[in-house]
């Protein structure tokens, strides 16, 4: 699965696999319009692999579609409890905001960071700080969400622990998001589980018409 576009300045796209010899993947990538060239950028893992995990990522993913306007902390109580009689899933939400911020909240084990080009080459701005639980069964009582500022050029990288985290070291931000999110699957994605990878970029200017 290969979905890339743009909204207003943002560049993005979602590469993703099933665990190899099943037909489903747990995995999901949503990029929504919130307005006002804001996005939402959400990855989720649903538990396991598999039908099972499908429904769980498929169930949050409607949520967040039919609440995209609703705070992150609100997000992620609002997908808990449409999860509560599924397996649950990991869940990472990052809000790029028209205004050079991204705020983000994690839940479980899919990692968010943003990549930035510095003196020394490719260096790690942030890491979301991820709290312990699984959406849908044990949700922190303390959810607050982070905040960074961002810079025309960085680049956004969310993954499922079905995608190595050594993948980001060898990011060429010259690249496309397409091509950064084709190539991470290809190269670093786990045999033994689904993958997904999704990448977001602020262009610093409006991105092409059709």
């Amino acid at each position: 699965m290969h979905e890339d576009g743009y909204i207003g300045r943002i560049e993005w796209a979602v590469a993703g696999r099933a665990l190899p010899g099943q037909d489903v993947s747990g995995d999901r990538g949503v990029v929504l319009d919130t307005g006002g060239g804001t996005v939402l950028f959400a990855v989720l893992d649903g538990l396991g692999h598999g039908a099972a995990a499908a429904d769980a990522a498929d169930r949050a993913a409607r949520v967040l579609a039919e609440n995209r306007a609703e705070p992150l902390d609100v997000l992620m109580v609002l997908c808990h409890r449409a999860l509560t009689d599924t397996r649950g899933a990991a869940i990472s939400l990052a809000l790029f905001e028209e205004s050079d911020t991204v705020h983000w909240l994690g839940v479980g084990n899919v990692e968010s960071r943003v990549l930035t080009a510095g003196p020394a080459g490719l260096t790690v701005r942030a890491t979301v700080l991820l709290t312990a639980g699984i959406v849908g069964y044990r949700l922190p009582a303390n959810l607050q969400p982070q905040s960074i500022a961002v810079r025309p050029g960085d680049l956004l990288l969310m993954s499922t622990d079905g995608i190595v985290p050594e993948a980001a070291d060898e990011v060429d931000l010259a690249k496309s998001t397409a091509d950064i999110t084709s190539d991470i699957l290809a190269k670093h994605a786990k045999d033994t589980d689904d993958a997904l990878v999704l990448a977001a970029r602020h262009r610093g200017a409006a991105g092409p018409t059709a």
